[in-house]
């Protein structure tokens, strides 16, 4: 029987992202997250139906933890509608992202997993297939510059910048990061003409 402690089975799924960013989806145990989590041995195959429940879980409390907060939400609704507003979302979204470095390594290992595990596949396509639609959405209600395809770009190109930064740190240093954030946005995202 699966038990049902909300904060606990978050815990737990927390504790399941660091598991899968330090030791990859091999190292995804019951018993590693059990001892991640600091709780009794046992705990996580209480709460979860199966090791695929729990890659599940993980990859949606990833999502869940990379949206931005109210106060974030609330700047952007005051920001500007040019492309040097946009080049500053990119840079808190790029920002925002890294700060969770395990949760985005841990999603890295997801997608590699997803490769061989149909239902966390068809899982992980729903939930990138929701985020692509809901930042098309955002940017179209949002009066920026550009259209779907610039914000599919984006999307492409700041995720391996995201990926460089947070796997080999040195390739390229803060300002050059910066410089290409600036570059991406000016360079996909076309002014709209009067």
């Amino acid at each position: 029987m699966v038990r049902r402690n909300d904060q606990r089975r978050a815990a737990l799924v927390d504790a399941a992202i660091e598991v899968l960013a330090r030791e990859g989806a091999r190292g995804l145990t019951f018993r590693a997250v059990d001892g991640e989590a600091a709780v009794p041995a046992g705990t996580a195959s209480n709460y979860f139906a199966n090791r695929d429940d729990l890659l599940t879980q993980a990859g949606a409390r990833v999502y869940e933890r990379l949206q931005p907060d109210e106060a974030t939400l609330a700047r952007r609704r005051t920001a500007g509608r040019d492309r040097e507003a946009y080049a500053e979302l990119m840079r808190e979204v790029v920002g925002r992202v890294a700060a969770f470095r395990t949760g985005y390594l841990a999603l890295l290992e997801l997608r590699l997993e997803a490769t061989r595990r149909p239902e966390l596949r068809k899982v992980l396509t729903e939930r990138v297939r929701a985020d692509v639609d809901a930042n098309v959405a955002y940017h179209e209600g949002s009066g920026l510059p550009g259209d779907a395809v610039a914000v599919k770009l984006l999307m492409l190109t700041l995720n391996w910048l995201i990926v460089e930064q947070l796997t080999l740190p040195d390739v390229f240093t803060e300002a050059e990061r910066e410089q290409l954030v600036r570059a991406a946005v000016e360079r996909i995202v076309v002014p709209d003409l009067p």
